[in-house]
């Protein structure tokens, strides 16, 4: 359990203590989490030095911290998932693999329009990299958009990579949608959205990934008591079952994200 993202100026004061440094936030978050979303990643391609010292200040709060990563929006949202092999090699080279242990799954959020293409989500799950060798074999066909100390080719340690899909479309409500992730071992994220954007409830892998946007205002509503313990009754069952779950809080307006996060924590 834990929240997406970490870094909000109305936060501090509130979830964070006044006069907490900025730069102690993250750790903050995961000495009161098990994991946190890194969202910075989705918007542009961070640096290995990033990545070091989010490592090194989730290592600080405890052993066990893992991130998850946002996958690129040039990937999803510009490129629209074709013809992507050099951008996703260009993500994976740009310091992702120094995360090492503290590396959990990846989430790769579709924009609303994004209709279901079996065709094209085969052809883009084909290419994600499930082990941290694969993604740096991988990065090392970046193109000369990051050089230098922007690019990062030797992981810091040998694991097994997790993928996530959030689609927004409600052709991907389908049993042939559930059906292609299953295929391909790429989780279906549960998105709590108010009726926004399409409800998936399928679990297409071993482990669940759940985003809480909020339950009426997209991002700024909180959790009822009742609405949390029905969240916390859906959690227990996927772990009693065997399976890993990663829940992030992302309704960050007004604080809520925290303290929601916390009092689900509770309940598991």
């Amino acid at each position: 359990m834990g929240t997406s993202g970490w870094t909000y100026s109305y936060w501090r004061g509130d979830f964070y203590p006044k006069g907490l440094p900025q730069r102690a936030e993250l750790t903050y978050n995961l000495e009161h989490f098990d994991t946190v979303e890194l969202n910075g990643s989705f918007y542009s391609l961070q640096r290995p030095s990033s990545y070091r010292a989010w490592a090194e200040q989730a290592a600080a709060a405890r052993d066990d911290a893992v991130f998850a990563v946002k996958g690129s929006r040039y990937v999803t949202h510009m490129k629209r998932l074709r013809d992507v092999r050099g951008a996703l090699a260009n993500f994976f080279a740009s310091g992702v693999l120094a995360l090492g242990a503290h590396t959990g799954p990846f989430l790769w959020q579709l924009p609303e329009r994004h209709v279901f293409d079996a065709d094209v989500l085969a052809a883009f799950f084909d290419l994600l990299p499930r082990t941290t060798g694969q993604a740096a074999a991988l990065a090392a066909e970046h193109d000369d958009k990051i050089s230098g100390d922007r690019v990062l080719l030797e992981p810091a340690a040998d694991l097994p990579l997790r993928h996530a899909l959030e689609p927004r479309h409600a052709s991907f409500e389908t049993a042939a949608a559930a059906d292609l992730l299953r295929r391909h071992d790429i989780a279906a994220v549960i998105a709590d959205t108010g009726g926004r954007f399409v409800r998936l409830d399928a679990v297409t892998s071993d482990f669940v990934y759940a985003r809480l946007h909020g339950p009426e205002g997209l991002y700024d509503s909180g959790y009822s008591p009742e609405q949390l313990d029905d969240w916390a009754r859906r959690f227990r069952a996927h772990r009693d079952a065997g399976l890993d779950v990663y829940a992030y809080f992302d309704n960050d307006g007004h604080c809520h994200a925290p303290y929601d996060a916390q009092a689900l924590l509770e309940r598991v």
